[in-house]
């Protein structure tokens, strides 16, 4: 069995309210010199079998097709060992 982590970020042009909100909020709950949040998503994945490059392949598209909107976001697939 295999695990892939999928991570979905906003792009970096792309305003991030939830981020700007969270950012705001740390200094008030007493977290000092951070300076930017960007929220973002983590899918976890796991198959049947090794991780070879067609499953990799096979995890990118569907991260394309359902788990990132590329129009605003950006994503990327790792194996977890």
């Amino acid at each position: 069995m295999a695990r892939f982590i999928v991570e979905v970020m906003l792009k970096p042009e792309i305003l991030d309210p939830q981020g700007a909100a969270i950012a705001a909020a740390l200094p008030r709950l007493g977290f000092a010199g951070l300076t930017s949040v960007r929220q973002g998503k983590r899918f976890e994945i796991e198959i049947e079998g090794p991780a070879t490059a067609e499953k990799i392949a096979e995890i990118e598209s569907a991260a394309e097709l359902l788990l990132a909107n590329l129009v605003i976001e950006n994503f990327v697939v790792r194996v977890d060992e």
